[in-house]
């Protein structure tokens, strides 16, 4: 069977245009595959039934594979078996109608307001690098912006006086969301003076938030420096620029913000995707209305 491994890779590459690293991961599935249906005595595509391929993909499962793992098999086993009957080498589909597994999706980490507030206040404020840090983090909590949005901005997007931002998301589609007095604070700061000892003579750079060359911060730099501080603040929660983001939806629902008007904030575009919030914010409120009500118990 393993005659027809070269013709499909040829056909993904030039009938479907699939990327290298797409075609790769097609090749490595279907080869392995191709070794369990021969460790069987296989011989012929027409000898697979479905039972085969339920019993490789739980046998994936039970060897630990991740589920997106196992789902990229599943899509990579029907695209085989489409090219297989396109290509008239067998009768019947058997990857017809197969499902994949709908992976757990894990609730969102949110930090603490005592953990946040640890955080925002980890920054050296003295220092040029300290302040814009200090301003990032409380850009972005303040917000609820995306850390491809934050690094995105320029120095014309945040308006510290009126106390809103403008941002782009990676659809293009932009949006203004309100800031704090904190943040407003932190961003004005920053920009009255210590963002041009960032500038290393680059006058022309319009990015609010520099490196230290005086360029553009990256999603990557930034990453460094919220893992830093979240060391400093002794927070032992493995935390993502992302937690930030989660931590602004679930306290401003947990504080009696509407659904809708988070959802606005956030650049959702379902509902839905805001609703996860919603569940924590009720989950907390529970938790301190049996901490502090007199006859909660």
């Amino acid at each position: 069977m393993k005659s027809h491994l070269q013709p499909f890779m040829q056909y993904l590459s030039v009938d479907k245009g699939l990327s290298s690293s797409t075609l790769e991961s097609y090749g490595r599935d279907i080869s392995q595959f191709l070794e369990f249906a021969g460790e069987r005595g296989i011989v012929s595509p027409e000898e697979i039934r479905r039972s085969h391929l339920i019993q490789y993909l739980a046998g994936l499962r039970g060897a630990g594979r991740a589920t997106a793992t196992v789902n990229r098999n599943t899509v990579s086993l029907r695209a085989f078996f489409h090219y297989l009957l396109k290509a008239r080498l067998i009768e019947q589909d058997p990857t017809l109608d197969m499902e994949m597994i709908k992976p757990n999706k894990k609730p969102p980490m949110i930090l603490s307001i005592g953990e946040i507030e640890r955080l925002l206040a980890a920054p050296d404020e003295s220092s040029p690098q300290g302040m814009r840090d200090k301003a990032m983090l409380e850009l972005l909590y303040a917000t609820g912006i995306r850390v491809s949005e934050l690094i995105s901005l320029n120095v014309e997007d945040v308006q510290t006086e009126l106390k809103f931002a403008r941002c782009s998301a990676a659809s293009g589609k932009e949006r203004v969301v309100p800031i704090g007095t904190i943040a407003a604070d932190s961003v004005a700061a920053y920009t009255a003076g210590l963002r041009d000892k960032l500038l290393r003579g680059n006058q022309d750079e319009p990015a609010l938030f520099l490196n230290s060359l005086g360029g553009r911060l990256t999603r990557q730099g930034f990453w460094k420096i919220i893992k830093k501080y979240a060391r400093e603040a002794h927070i032992e929660q493995d935390i993502t620029p992302h937690t930030l983001r989660h931590s602004f939806a679930a306290h401003l629902l947990e504080g009696g913000a509407d659904l809708r008007s988070v959802q606005q904030m956030l650049g959702h575009a379902d509902i839905s995707t805001t609703q996860v919030y919603s569940g924590i914010a009720r989950k907390n409120m529970k938790e301190v209305y049996e901490s502090h009500h007199p006859r909660a118990k």
